[in-house]
């Protein structure tokens, strides 16, 4: 576990100043309301005031106002600078006993947490590491199971406008964009993998259709010099993959994303990452998750259908759907929750923003794996 150390740079860190958190409310609305939600009644998702999910919920009876009041845990996995946190414990400071447990792979992000930790207290936690070790992570403090987890996929706003974390291409920089800040970067990607290695990269995990030449172009250019900032890729992607009139992205879009999604192991760490809520989910508790990319959607979405028994079966590690499965979710909302015109105005990068839920039931946790979700594989 990360020490979080008191230095007065940044002490207001985490707060809203730094970062806008993308649907702040709906998050905080599948999150934390027990009511259930409207849903038509159809198989696997959950009805509008079921219960059933929910075996824990607080009495308004005069006897149950004696009895002390109800802990509730919950996992912002991605921390970041702490909008869903702050939200959670804001919401229910005055309802319930409630804790937060912050996880975050990015060390700058556990260090400037500091401010928060000052104004929550004991409330709060935030630690050094993946998502996808959120068991470990929670056990070390003392915590078995929880109410709730929430998981914003990607790349963060501050990691962005930090020249020197390398993951803008309109920002010069080192080539770097590594979210732990260990291990390989992105400049010994595009300097040492094989042609061919680079294309299936930034065709499979960013959808670039012209990935071979992109892949030819940097070969043929670090032949006579090494990439070393990100403006010096962004300038040769530009020169194979032309912005036309109607295209509303960056010719590097795809690529830089691409390049991120590898190095991190950011599909890998997400399909890993809700086995692990799954397991760590007590009945009725509810799990969140918001994408920005149609990759990392398409994951969290079989994902749920999967787990609330609304696809066929296809994989051998499981039973047959209809005859024995169990489903360990039931899923809160029939489509996506996406902004509204108000928030995609304040907020740009919430014009992307896909919101899905589900609340775990008293089935055992299943494992899933790539076959069951029907994706490509989430490594080369």
């Amino acid at each position: 576990m990360m020490t979080v150390s008191m230095t007065e740079k940044n002490v207001n860190a985490g707060g809203t100043d730094r970062h806008i958190p993308v649907l702040l409310e709906p998050v905080l609305d599948a999150l934390l309301n027990e009511e259930g939600h409207s849903s038509e009644g159809r198989q696997g998702y959950l009805k509008k005031g079921d219960k059933k999910a929910q075996p824990d919920q607080m009495s308004s009876t005069d006897e149950d106002k004696t009895q002390p009041p109800q802990k509730r845990i919950f996992i912002d996995g991605t921390f970041g600078a702490g909008g869903y946190s702050r939200g959670i414990l804001n919401s229910l400071k005055d309802k319930c006993d409630v804790r937060v447990i912050g996880i975050d792979q990015d060390p700058d992000a556990v260090r400037d947490a500091r401010g928060m930790l000052r104004e929550f207290g004991p409330k709060l936690d935030v630690v050094h590491g993946r998502y996808s070790e959120m068991e470990e992570v929670v056990s070390g403090l003392g915590v078995s199971e929880v109410d709730g987890v929430v998981l914003d996929i990607g790349v963060s706003s501050m990691q962005l406008d930090q020249d020197e974390r390398g993951f803008s291409f309109l920002r010069k920089g080192p080539l770097d964009m590594r979210m732990s800040q260990s291990g390989p970067t992105a400049a010994d990607l595009v300097n040492g993998l094989a042609e061919e290695e680079i294309a299936n990269v930034l065709y499979q995990f960013g959808e670039e259709k012209k990935s071979r030449y992109i892949a030819r172009a940097i070969v043929e250019r670090r032949a006579s010099e090494p990439f070393r900032t990100t403006t010096d890729l962004a300038q040769v992607i530009e020169a194979v993959v032309y912005k036309k009139a109607k295209d509303k992205i960056h010719p590097a879009t795809r690529s830089f994303q691409a390049l991120r999604i590898y190095l991190n192991d950011e599909l890998g760490e997400l399909l890993r990452g809700l086995n692990a809520a799954s397991r760590i989910l007590k009945p009725g508790g509810r799990l969140v998750v918001v994408c920005f990319h149609s990759l990392e959607d398409r994951i969290v979405k079989n994902y749920l259908r999967a787990a609330s028994g609304r696809v066929p079966n296809q994989s051998r590690h499981l039973p047959e759907i209809n005859k024995e499965f169990h489903p360990s979710f039931q899923i809160i909302n029939p489509k996506a929750v996406k902004a509204n015109d108000e928030e995609m105005s304040r907020n740009k990068r919430a014009r992307s923003a896909v919101l899905r839920s589900g609340v775990r039931t008293e089935a055992p946790p299943h494992e899933f794996f790539e076959a069951d979700l029907g994706v490509k594989s989430l490594q080369l």
